[in-house]
Order: C-alpha cells, then structure tokens, then sequence
C-alpha cells in the first residue's frame, strides 16, 4: 500500500468516524449523562470492534454478505429496530441529574458488539475494502485499513465524548436537556432513514 493511498484512505476514515452517525450520538449522549470516564468503555467498543470487523470484512467476510440477500435484509430491519429504539431511549433520557440507578453506559462488549448489527457500519466496511484491500497483500492491507481506524475510532469517538461531556454544564434546565437529546435522537433517526433507502450491497 502506497503513501498515496494511505492517505486517502486516512482522509476517508477521518471523514466517516467524524461525522454524525448512530456510534457518534450515542457516544455524545453518553459523555453528557455520564460523563468521559464512565463512557470510555463504549468509546474503547468503538475503537476497536470498528476495525476488527472492517479487518474481517476486508479478508472476505463481506463477500458473503454481499451475495445474501437473506443476510442483508434480516441486518437492515435488525438494525433499524435496534435504532429506533436507542433513539427513543436518547429522546427521553431527561437531564443527567434525572439519570435512575438502573442507567449505565455501553459496556466494551456491547458496543464492540453494536458494530456488527449496524448496517451504516457494514456500508462502510464493504466500501472500505473494495477501495483499499489488496487482493495481493490481503493480511497487510487489512491490517492498515484496521490500524488507521483505530486511531480514527478511539480519537472521533472521544471527541463527540467530550461534546457530550461539555454540554453537561449546559444541560441544567428540561428545555435544554431535551432539545439535546431530541438532537441526538433526530440524528440516530436520520441514521434509520439513509439505512431504509440505501442498497446494503455494493
């Protein structure tokens, strides 16, 4: 893999681990009910289930989910269901001072696990491999696409985090707290809508 494509590559993954997504308004959520310390395990999740699954995918994984429609249709609904219910979760969350005892953030394995019901993820996984995998190389190419990933994942993750975590001084009124979370359920919506319309396969 040249440095030409390495870069373009980092340009890609800079530009899909940073912009809004379902992974990015969760992790904002989170980081404004609990705080960074508390949200670091999803945000690790992230970091890491992201790349091990684009890791896989690039090695040939996500030739079987190109060639099941079975597969792809069972992960789309899956996955929207999954969503429409974290944005309800997110739209009525109330202010972080009205957080219950039985709310906890993501655990690691949760939202390592997440990446893999996420078809906005798959998208990005097939598309990534198809640009950037060589056939050639496969191991080496794949284990870039996952190195450069994990640098995006943990640094976008911590960074929509430490959004979250800014806004708590912010969020000391209902209005606030719910114009914030109804933001961010409005983007795990958005999410549900672009994974409706879209092809799952590439």
């Amino acid at each position: 893999m040249t440095l030409t494509t390495i870069l373009s590559l980092l340009g890609f993954a800079m530009v899909a681990g940073w912009t809004p997504g379902p992974n990015n308004a969760l992790v904002a959520t989170s980081g404004a009910q609990f705080g960074f310390r508390r949200t670091f395990p999803h945000v690790a999740g992230i970091g890491v289930g992201f790349p091990f699954m684009v890791f896989c995918v690039s090695l040939g994984l996500g030739a079987i989910f190109q060639q099941s429609a079975l597969i792809r249709e069972s992960l789309r609904i899956l996955g929207i269901v999954v969503l429409l219910w974290f944005a309800w979760k997110v739209a009525t969350t109330g202010k972080p001072s009205a957080q219950s005892g039985r709310r906890r953030p993501f655990t690691f394995l949760e939202s390592a696990s997440f990446q893999w019901i996420n078809p906005k993820g798959w998208i990005m996984a097939i598309s990534i491999s198809s640009q950037f995998a060589d056939p050639e190389r496969p191991i080496y190419s794949s284990a870039i696409i996952a190195f450069i990933f994990i640098l995006v994942g943990f640094s976008s993750a911590s960074g929509w985090t430490l959004f979250g975590t800014a806004m708590q001084r912010w969020l000391t009124t209902d209005a606030r707290a719910n114009a914030f979370n109804w933001t961010m359920a409005i983007m795990l919506l958005l999410s549900v809508f672009l994974i409706a319309t879209s092809r799952l396969a590439t």
